[in-house]
Parts: structure tokens; sequence; C-alpha cells
């Protein structure tokens, strides 16, 4: 808007003690340019912090969506991690229940520990048949 060479005033400082209206003039005029560079250098910093506020809040959201799917992912191993501790409970108390028929049908607690105790005493004796 104002250049050196295609304007006629040379460039002064602002005096205080100065009347002159031509120079307080181009003084005000160059105050304006100024504050119009200012004014400009700030947008552009401004455009530049949010340009960068754009690209995090996109980073963001990217990485956002990239945990919403592997928490997806990880509820649903979850679930089927459920289903089979829940089909692996009922296999247990099924074995349980049929092991303790079993031994009320054997004759109870007493008869089982003397089947269990004579086990043994035949592995034993097999073992020492084999290694004799």
């Amino acid at each position: 808007m104002f250049s050196n060479k295609a304007s006629s005033h040379s460039y002064k400082p602002i005096s205080l003690t100065n009347s002159d209206d031509s120079s307080d003039s181009f003084g005000q005029d160059d105050f304006i340019q100024q504050q119009i560079k200012k004014q400009q250098r700030q947008l552009q910093d401004q455009d530049k912090g949010l340009e960068m506020l754009s690209q995090s809040a996109s980073r963001l959201g990217t990485l956002s969506l990239g945990i919403s799917e592997e928490l997806g992912n990880q509820n649903k191993m979850l679930d089927e991690i459920e289903e089979d501790l829940d089909k692996a409970t009922s296999n247990i108390n099924f074995v349980t229940s049929k092991t303790r028929d079993l031994i009320k049908k054997s004759g109870g607690k007493k008869n089982f520990c003397i089947i269990f105790v004579m086990s043994v005493v035949v592995i034993i004796l097999l073992m020492l048949i084999i290694y004799t």
C-alpha cells in the first residue's frame, strides 16, 4: 500500500514535540501499517495453531476409533471365555455329582477309602514283582 519508491515521504520517527501535520499523518499511516502487519502475523499464528489443533484432534479421533475397536474385540473374547468357563463349570459339577453317587453306591467313604488303599497296595506289589 505504501512503498518507499512511490511515496515522496521519507521515514521519520514520530516526534512528540513536532506538530507538523504531514509528519503526523505519515506517522499515523506508519503506525496503522505496523498494526495491520501485527494483526496479520497474529492471524497467521492463530491459523497455524488452529491447524495444529485440527491435526491433533484428527489423530485423537483416529486413536479413539482404534481403541474402541480393540475394546469391542476384547469384549467379544471375554464373552467367549465366560461361556467356555460356564461350560467347564457345569461339566465339573456333573462329574462331581456322579463321583458322589458312585461313592454312595459303593458303600460310602469308608469302603471307598478301603478300596483306594488296597489299590495302592496292589500297585506297590506289582511294582515289586516287576522289578525283582
